[in-house]
């Protein structure tokens, strides 16, 4: 198992806290698993979750590809060994500079969910692949999207009978249900809308091919989700529903990849009584690894490392000079009576959003350190 050989590491190498350890042969078995169950899907990682060259290396070697965001994530991709066409560039917020030096390094299928946005690829990525991402509703998502991105469905076929026009290639459809979303019917709504634009496109004589159903599989912190298999199975019940003639589906699992595959080691620095209630601070927190407790949204698992024995409640708190850096305050925790400063503790499922949402150096803290294992052992530049 993963935490027994990253527990195992920390034991031998002792390194100091807080830290990440990704386990990458985990991140490798959910990649093959995934795989599996959505067997003529493309899939496409979603590296801002993880992008460790370890970790890329793995999604790579088990035969993944990459959805990237920005040119630094284009560099790392191809750094682990990537061909550009398992590169798809999801972000539909880029600059100009950065669509040419995509296309330059040999990306040819981009996401677009704007007029402008599209003018930007014709202008500098010519013929490229697109897919319009359309806005849907994923209210169950601990972290929805709202509506930063995806256009209005009614607008999508104009979109894509624009870019047929501009000399793109006009692809397909792409939607986002929401991170960490429990409901496997969620996506039933975007396939369904999706089909709706095929129709519509195809009745202007654009032909679409291209379903990209984005990524948002739960995984199980405190509560359970439904299974891969679970999610797989609405998913490809949904689609043959809608479409006839089964297109070419991609997904962007990042959280489902590589969240089970890490483990933060934590040191308590304080505790203290603060009106009738015991607050934990942590060496880490919102600032340094922890930013998906904003609004409580992720319930990470803890296990203390040091001490057992009677629990009670308890506030959890990070350790900067901030007064929002609180980790929970409603979601009911409960650590031994006995811990103090200087005990060790265990944050489960944390591979996902953890150092890839690390500040620079809020309070003079620096980024989350990440160590990656291969084979139980140091990654080689890990």
């Amino acid at each position: 198992m993963s935490v027994e050989r990253i527990r195992r590491f920390l034991s031998e190498a002792g390194p100091g806290t807080p830290c990440l350890v990704v386990d990458t042969d985990t991140v490798a078995e959910r990649v093959r698993e995934l795989v599996r169950e959505f067997p003529h899907a493309r899939l496409r990682y979603a590296v801002k979750a993880n992008p460790e060259p370890a970790v890329l290396r793995a999604v790579l070697g088990a035969g993944g590809g990459f959805d990237v965001a920005s040119p630094a994530e284009i560099e790392a991709c191809l750094a682990a060994g990537a061909e550009p066409a398992a590169l798809s560039y999801g972000n539909t917020i880029k600059k100009p500079a950065h669509i040419a030096f995509a296309w330059a390094r040999g990306v040819r299928d981009f996401t677009t969910d704007a007029p402008g946005d599209l003018a930007a690829l014709a202008e500098h990525a010519p013929g490229a692949s697109v897919s319009v991402r359309i806005l849907v509703d994923g209210p169950a998502s601990a972290t929805p999207f709202g509506q930063k991105f995806g256009c209005e469905p009614d607008q999508a076929a104009d979109l894509l009978a624009e870019a047929d026009r501009l000399g793109l290639d006009a692809a397909g459809v792409a939607f986002h249900v929401g991170s960490q979303q429990p409901d496997p019917a969620a996506w039933e709504a975007g396939v369904a809308a999706a089909a709706k634009i095929f129709a519509d496109c195809a009745a202007r004589g654009v032909r679409l091919r291209r379903l990209n159903i984005g990524g948002g599989f739960g995984i199980t912190y405190r509560e359970a989700v439904p299974s891969l298999a679970g999610y797989a199975r609405a998913i490809r019940a949904a689609v043959a529903a809608y479409f006839p003639d089964e297109p070419e589906v991609l997904f962007e699992p990042g959280r489902a990849v590589v969240a089970e595959a890490g483990l933060i080691r934590t040191e308590v620095v304080l505790v203290a009584t603060r009106f009738g209630r015991r607050w934990v601070y942590l060496d880490v927190g919102r600032y340094n690894g922890l930013a998906e407790t904003e609004n409580e949204a992720i319930p990470y698992r803890l296990e203390p490392v040091d001490r057992g024995g009677e629990r009670g409640p308890v506030v959890l708190a990070g350790p900067t000079c901030d007064g929002d850096d609180v980790l929970y305050q409603r979601t009911p925790y409960e650590l031994p009576l006995s811990l103090r400063a200087g005990d060790r503790i265990d944050i489960l499922d944390a591979g996902a959003y953890t150092a890839s949402y690390s500040s620079v150096a809020f309070n003079g803290i620096p980024p989350l350190r990440t160590y990656c294992l291969e084979g139980g052992a140091l990654a080689d530049g890990a």
